[in-house]
């Protein structure tokens, strides 16, 4: 049972990286992609009637975190405190962003909530990525499987490591690529004319700096913590994840030089999950690796009772079948392209 609900918290977690990414990206390249207010309310009215229900995973993900794996929850929150609370603002902010520029006639203030929606989804796209970067990295964890972070130190991999060093910047730095690039994609989804191109060329341009970083991250990977390749020798069906990520990344590269946005943006939706479950394939069955492999937090020493993840599956199945069959009906309803004349759902 406890491996049944890593898996679906892991499961829920990469639905959301890849449904909410999109929104993230199209939020860190809109500015670069639309030059216009018509053009902005373009990239603006592709994600408006998603990008709120998109974060239902996160919140679903944490939810579920809390009931199965209370002391993983407990742990985290005592020594990431700073940066969840600075996540936590990000988000609002990029929902300031994006509401307030719509009930603003004056151009000043839609260009300075455009800046905001535009800054807050950078951040927020490199502190996910700082974030996951901390994990694969390690925690102090103590005896008591508590521990505390200074957001940095000395910028090296340690004993004593801050939130922020040369690995986690790394890993965000990744994550925004990864994410500006999948949300640039969807926006040529979406988006015809100049701001399709824009995108579309955006997206090129981010590629080659997505290769060298997912291989220069794997490499980095390796050397900080080369027993993550353990699971992997002892199963090598493993293998065939680290190709899948290159591979989407080819196929992304293929549908682009033939202009078909949807294979493209489908093909980076594959390398987001690939690297998500190369990461929990790597850590199973820890689920907070500690510097000091003893106090590590695994599925085992941090899961609640048999009976409660019994009875939480049965809700959670009820839960599940609701949310799965609103995501259908919403993105069937606003599925096509976005027309300047299209409300987006929320009058944006």
């Amino acid at each position: 049972m406890p491996t049944l609900w890593f898996s679906i918290i892991a499961v829920m977690l990469t639905a959301y990286v890849i449904l909410d990414g999109f929104d993230i990206g199209a939020g860190a390249i809109h500015l670069f992609a639309a030059r216009t207010e018509d053009e902005r309310k373009q990239v603006i009215r592709a994600i408006g009637p998603v990008w709120d229900g998109n974060e239902v995973w996160l919140v679903a993900t944490g939810g579920v975190l809390y009931f199965v794996f209370p002391q993983l929850y407990a742990s985290s929150f005592s020594g990431f405190y700073l940066p969840l609370m600075m996540v936590l603002w990000l988000l609002m902010l990029r929902a300031i962003g994006i509401e307030f520029r719509s009930h603003l006639e004056q151009d000043v203030w839609k260009q300075f909530f455009d800046a905001i929606f535009a800054l807050a989804s950078i951040l927020l796209a490199i502190f996910y990525g700082a974030a996951l970067g901390n994990i694969v990295r390690g925690v102090p964890l103590g005896p008591d499987h508590y521990f505390f972070l200074p957001l940095f130190t000395d910028w090296r991999v340690g004993p004593e490591p801050g939130i922020l060093d040369w690995y986690t910047v790394l890993s965000g730095v990744l994550a925004l690529v990864a994410l500006a690039s999948h949300g640039a994609l969807y926006v040529a989804v979406k988006t015809e004319a100049a701001v399709n191109q824009r995108a579309r060329r955006i997206a090129a341009v981010l590629w080659p700096a997505q290769l060298a970083l997912t291989l220069l991250s794997l490499l980095a990977t390796l050397w900080i913590r080369p027993e993550l390749s353990a699971n992997y020798r002892a199963a090598p069906i493993g293998y065939i994840i680290p190709l899948a990520v290159f591979g989407t990344l080819f196929a992304r590269f293929v549908f682009s030089r033939k202009r078909n946005d949807l294979g493209a943006f489908l093909a980076s939706s594959f390398y987001l999950a690939c690297m998500l479950v190369g990461a929990v394939f790597a850590l199973y069955p820890v689920i907070l690796p500690a510097v000091d492999p003893r106090y590590n937090l695994t599925i085992e020493n941090s899961v609640t009772s048999s009976y409660a993840l019994a009875v939480g599956l049965v809700w959670w199945s009820i839960g599940i079948t609701l949310v799965l069959a609103y995501f259908v009906f919403i993105y069937r309803m606003f599925r096509g392209k976005v027309k300047l004349n299209d409300s987006g759902g929320h009058g944006y």
